[in-house]
């Protein structure tokens, strides 16, 4: 019998995840609704000024959407035990491949997430679609590295409790640059200017996530 494909073996894992968060609904049902109050508490909190709001909405938006997304992308954190890790682990499956599976679920929960919360960022702060065509890949940026960085820090939490205290200082530094080049690319592209230099930033980051998960899927595997 031939082992399956890094591929098949990825996309396993990236089912399984989305079964179970279609069985919970901890996005839909509570991660989703609690960022949308909170960009609906912030207009509340500054008053109704449309010109502030719309220069506050997109710095807001992604504030929300790097807060909440980490919880999104480190869910699996709490979904899945100690013995069911170990059931994933004699399978035989390749670590890499369940790394990549388990980002890529999360990746995909994130971009709703972002979806559902820029249109009610529009609604709520009147903004205008200004440099829209590079919109979705900033987008797709941030969604990716927040779902690198949250499948990352959840596997070095399952090496042990004492490793929590080391996700606040993974997560913290490493969404600063995503965060970053998705309100300045906005913020350039508002002011006609150039935003290429903040795409490649999280480019980079992106990749450097990506390698870093790869690479220590089979320690963290071996360390859980």
């Amino acid at each position: 019998m031939s082992t399956p494909s890094f591929v098949h073996q990825a996309m396993t894992i990236t089912r399984r995840d989305l079964l179970r968060e279609r069985r919970s609904g901890e996005v839909l049902w509570v991660t989703l609704p609690f960022g949308a109050i909170a960009l609906l508490l912030i207009p509340l909190a500054i008053g109704t000024d449309a010109p502030m709001l719309r220069r506050v909405g997109p710095g807001m938006f992604w504030i929300i959407v790097m807060l909440f997304g980490v919880l999104i992308a480190i869910r699996q954190t709490n979904a899945e035990t100690r013995a069911q890790r170990d059931l994933v682990a004699l399978t035989g499956l390749d670590p890499a491949a369940i790394f990549a599976g388990r980002a890529f679920a999360s990746f995909l929960l994130l971009l709703v997430f972002e979806v559902v919360l820029g249109v009610v960022t529009i609604v709520l702060y009147d903004i205008s679609p200004e440099g829209w065509p590079i919109v979705p890949l900033i987008l797709l940026l941030a969604a990716a590295g927040l779902s690198l960085l949250g499948t990352l820090a959840a596997g070095i939490v399952a090496t042990g409790q004492s490793a929590t205290a080391l996700v606040p200082l993974l997560v913290a530094p490493l969404s600063v640059p995503l965060l970053l080049g998705a309100t300045q690319a906005l913020e350039a592209l508002r002011l006609g200017r150039s935003s290429l230099s903040w795409v490649l930033m999280m480019i980079i980051v992106v990749l450097l996530l990506a390698v870093a998960g790869v690479l220590s899927a089979r320690p963290l595997q071996e360390t859980a």
